[in-house]
């Protein structure tokens, strides 16, 4: 048995109950409803981690029981039970990875399980995943944040859903039941899933309208765990490969529809993303707050991104469904400390963008300007000949002469991976004062 395996079988709690008759059932909105759906899916779940975190097309036959929404009697339906996800599948990851049932009537269904067993807030090694029932609660949260501040994303509905494996007692968990694909395009009125290698980008897809509020909304619930390639030569976190990670693009018929989707790494979620300080300076903010640098980098982004008359709007629509978001917030089911994180998340991201002093932060608005660690330009802070991206946010400390000391936020990942700066993340450098503006962009 392996490892996951072990896992799986030492955390089932529950007995088994009795099934009903199978009944002979049409298509159902599984997600019509905002209460917590109850499903009872059997399925050989052991043997599909055991074979599906290796092969994608693996799946086994599986049965799901639930209540019919009319009247209110058990239903129960056959399904295909596969394992989906990218790098949620792997056992060093998620020991319950994330399902995908498929219905013999055609109608599909996705779910965000509890990832594993893990202990309160701990997330696992590699990418910060929490692996308890808290994450999909935790990841519904984020749905309905971006749900209320009319972010385009997929429809959701929270559940309770027990997993019978024949031979063991079954294990009831919390979960998150997601709209598949295909119903989201039919909703959005596509016509045809726009494939990641054919994407190309926001500009030459007409997308810009989705764009921004995705942008945005990320910023606000603090995902980094995606990628929209804006621009030809955007080059920020996405390449001519890759240029959409976890968002769905959609063909009209000439321009394309977006939907982010995918939060289980999402701030809102985890609390904290282990990766931050080979990315950002703490010092940018006096408050040394993560989750407040976090957003600024996201939300400062935006700037190189849009021009100004759409980031104006964008921000007064945030604003105007400020009320029903910080609403969705109460209402929503989830832990007392995973409520208290989205706050965070959602006071920063309003006092980021409530008006032009908080939103046009100084940024290093030229091209072709380097960073040095004195005032005399004698020493390079970085890779001889890097260059800062205009669009970075600084924080002056001082002047001396023609030059100011700066703390940067290196919202455009300037120097990460390969391209790493020590100097930039840990202590302020040295820029051209001229080169410092807070009108950008421009127009």
């Amino acid at each position: 048995m392996s490892a996951r395996a072990a896992l799986v079988a030492t955390a089932l709690l529950l007995s088994s109950a009795a099934t009903p008759a199978l009944q002979k059932a049409g298509q159902t909105d599984f997600l019509s409803g905002n209460d917590a759906l109850a499903l009872t899916i059997e399925a050989p779940i052991q043997e599909l981690f055991e074979k599906g975190s290796e092969d994608e097309k693996f799946s086994v036959p599986g049965r799901v029981t639930y209540k019919d929404p009319s009247s209110g009697a058990d239903v129960t339906r056959d399904a295909v039970v596969s394992v989906r996800g990218h790098t949620s599948r792997r056992e060093t990851e998620c020991t319950f990875p994330k399902l995908k049932l498929k219905f013999k009537e055609g109608d599909v269904l996705r779910i965000g399980t509890h990832c594993g067993e893990a202990a309160d807030e701990t997330l696992s090694a590699k990418y910060g995943r929490m692996a308890n029932e808290r994450s999909p609660q935790r990841e519904l949260l984020a749905y309905r944040l971006l749900q209320a501040a009319e972010v385009p994303t997929l429809r959701t509905r929270p559940a309770s859903i027990t997993y019978v494996d024949k031979g063991q007692p079954a294990l009831t968990r919390r979960a998150l039941l997601i709209e598949d694909d295909d119903d989201a395009m039919k909703r959005v009125k596509g016509t045809a899933e726009i494939a990641m290698e054919q994407f190309g980008s926001v500009t030459t897809r007409g997308a810009s309208a989705d764009a921004i509020r995705i942008a945005f909304g990320e910023a606000m619930i603090g995902n980094f765990d995606w990628c929209l390639k804006f621009s030809p030569d955007d080059v920020y976190r996405c390449d001519v490969r890759k240029p959409l990670w976890n968002v769905l693009a959609f063909d009209r018929g000439g321009t394309a529809a977006l939907l982010a989707k995918d939060f289980d790494l999402a701030g809102v979620v985890v609390g904290r993303h282990s990766w931050f300080k080979t990315i950002f300076n703490p010092a940018f903010v006096p408050t040394k707050s993560e989750i407040q640098i976090e957003v600024l980098s996201q939300v400062q982004r935006t700037r190189a991104l849009f021009p100004r008359a759409e980031l104006d709007a964008a921000r007064r629509g945030f604003v105007e469904r400020k009320p029903a978001i910080y609403a969705a917030l109460e209402k929503t089911d989830v832990d007392a400390k995973g409520r208290a994180i989205a706050k965070n998340y959602l006071d920063s991201f309003f006092a980021a963008i409530a008006d032009d002093q908080a939103f046009y932060l100084p940024v290093v608005a030229a091209a072709d300007i380097r960073v040095y660690t004195d005032a005399a330009r004698t020493s390079e802070a970085c890779k001889p000949g890097d260059l800062v991206r205009p669009g970075t946010p600084v924080n002056e400390v001082q002047r001396s002469g023609n030059m100011s000391q700066v703390v940067i936020l290196d919202a455009q990942w300037r120097w990460t991976s390969d391209q790493r700066c020590q100097t930039v993340q840990t202590s302020p450098v040295w820029v051209q004062t001229d080169a410092i503006s807070r009108e950008f962009p421009k127009n």
